[in-house]
């Protein structure tokens, strides 16, 4: 029997999915957004897109109603990745770190070889993850670009001292980013860089399993 090691990548995609139910208060500052982001519109057209293309995906395995059932707060789920893109994106940009399309190629393949094949690999991230095809390589750059991140700020992220550290240079670029939520879908926290009381794997299950990268030039 194969035994599969679980990856930083698989193990984070799971548990973005972990957003909590936010009750809907208020009246919307940006009508059709469902977030603002450094003054740039997260549509609820967009948000809603990615959550159709995760049930269409859904619908068509075996176990569909156990898959839907266990992701009701989805919406609240994409909606968080999507804002937290955004921040670390800009946090990156700020620090001089970049992600080449051959990096996420590589993490890619080895994370699929380590699930026995692009197959299952596809399967695991949309049952444990909540990820359609399309949206894996989204993924895979936030996983690699976090890892540069933090390879750039110098930052062991397999100590509390260096998740602290990460956690403070994205904090530091959430508030500067100023981050309007619609309040239907909860509120965000500069603090904890996440929506609501949703999870933030992206600190805690980053572990020495992740691929090496090259320090950015300049460093």
């Amino acid at each position: 029997m194969h035994r599969r090691r679980r990856t930083a990548l698989s193990v984070s995609v799971a548990l973005l999915a972990a957003a909590p139910l936010l009750t809907a208060c208020g009246n919307e500052a940006h009508p059709g957004a469902a977030a603002v982001v450094g003054g740039q519109r997260i549509e609820v057209s967009a948000l809603q897109a990615q959550v159709q293309d995760v049930r269409d995906a859904q619908r068509g395995v075996p176990e569909s109603e156990e898959l839907i059932k266990n992701t009701g707060q989805l919406s609240q789920a994409k909606l968080n990745s999507m804002i937290f893109d955004r921040v670390l994106e800009k946090a990156a940009d700020d620090t001089g770190v970049t992600v080449s399309r051959k990096e996420i190629q590589t993490t890619r393949q080895q994370a699929a070889a380590q699930s026995g094949g692009d197959e299952q690999f596809a399967a695991m991230l949309l049952q444990q993850g909540a990820l359609s095809a399309g949206q894996i390589e989204s993924a895979i750059r936030r996983e690699v670009l976090l890892t540069k991140l933090a390879v750039a700020l110098g930052a062991n992220t397999t100590t509390p001292q260096g998740q602290q550290a990460v956690l403070n240079e994205l904090t530091k670029t959430s508030e500067q980013l100023g981050i309007d939520v619609n309040p239907r879908y909860g509120s965000w926290d500069n603090k904890q860089v996440r929506l609501g009381e949703a999870k933030t794997p992206w600190i805690t299950q980053l572990t020495s399993e992740a691929p090496e990268q090259e320090p950015p030039a300049g460093t």
